[in-house]
């Protein structure tokens, strides 16, 4: 049999899948993320807990087709990563450094772009070759897979969805600096945001008076039928629908597949979506289906593991 890696780099942990290359998970397992120092030991210590990992299961490095990896950070097709938010790691050669540490082939993606080619691998989007994945978070995240590849670009940030700008007139800022970003209304976030504001409007009743407004709360009050919520969600709806209808007129996706912590509200949320995407969408893009992910914590390993094969 043969096997591969893939690791999901994340700010407080790493997880780590060992594949047969047919796509079935043989071991998963998760180990810290050391930020520290600039984050010199992330790349060690996932080498080590790799062969660590051979050794214990008797799998030989011949029989290892080898490393994919998923980084918080746009990737370079040359595995180059400049900056990170929350690794600590400026400049850094990933491919170069890991397969100089493990002494495997290795293939380095942004996290978002990964997470997509999982759930085309594995997951929602299975058998698929055009699609976009959202991911619904603290932020925005995407992955654009065209002709069965993540669309990476010059500067290793295709797919970044969250900063479609998307409201011409606001003022606040986004995370990134710039204003009007689509991460500012269709993330959890964004989504309490948008209930802060429409809360202030005037003093309809509404079962979001009574708690602490969150982005569950805000769908759990519109399944029970509360009228604030409701238009709540329609201008969430409205933002990420109308986004989405600007991206599949550029890349002209068969599926669209959401996922993020969001995503959970179920297929409530996919209903005012496909409303308000059908409404910009162009004609050729308007039997577009969308669909919600299925690898939840799983797609970046999948997606990290595809990207070796």
């Amino acid at each position: 049999m043969r096997y591969c890696f893939g690791i999901d780099i994340g700010g407080t942990t790493v997880k780590i899948g060992l594949f047969s290359i047919s796509g079935e998970i043989i071991d998963k397992w998760e180990i810290k993320t050391h930020t520290e120092n600039q984050g010199e030991r992330i790349l060690p210590d996932i080498s080590e807990s790799i062969l660590n990992k051979l050794e214990e299961k008797k799998i030989l490095k011949s029989d290892v087709n080898g490393i994919g990896i998923g980084v918080p950070a746009p990737v370079k097709a040359d595995g180059i990563v400049k900056n990170t938010v929350n690794l600590g790691w400026k400049y850094k050669e990933v491919k170069r450094e890991m397969e100089e540490l493990s002494g495997l082939r290795t293939e380095v993606g942004n996290d978002a772009n990964v997470a997509a080619l999982g759930e085309m691998w594995l997951g929602a989007g299975k058998g698929q070759e055009n699609m976009i994945m959202v991911t619904l978070g603290t932020g925005v995240g995407g992955g654009i897979i065209v002709d069965g590849k993540p669309l990476v670009g010059a500067h290793g940030a295709g797919g970044e969805i969250g900063h479609l700008c998307m409201n011409y007139e606001e003022t606040e800022k986004c995370g990134c600096g710039n204003t009007g970003c689509l991460e500012q209304y269709a993330s959890a976030t964004g989504i309490v945001k948008l209930a802060e504001k429409r809360l202030k409007q005037d003093h309809v009743d509404s079962v979001l008076r009574e708690k602490s407004v969150s982005a569950k709360a805000v769908f759990d009050a519109l399944k029970a039928g509360d009228a604030v919520a409701a238009e709540i969600v329609e201008e969430f709806g409205r933002y990420l629908g109308h986004g989405l209808a600007n991206l599949a007129v550029v890349t002209d996706p068969s599926v669209i597949v959401i996922g993020g912590g969001v995503s959970n509200a179920g297929d409530i949320l996919l209903d005012y979506v496909k409303k308000y995407f059908q409404e910009k969408a162009f004609f050729a893009n308007k039997n577009t289906e969308f669909i919600l992910a299925t690898l939840g914590n799983s797609a970046g390993i999948c997606g990290a593991a595809k990207l070796i094969l």
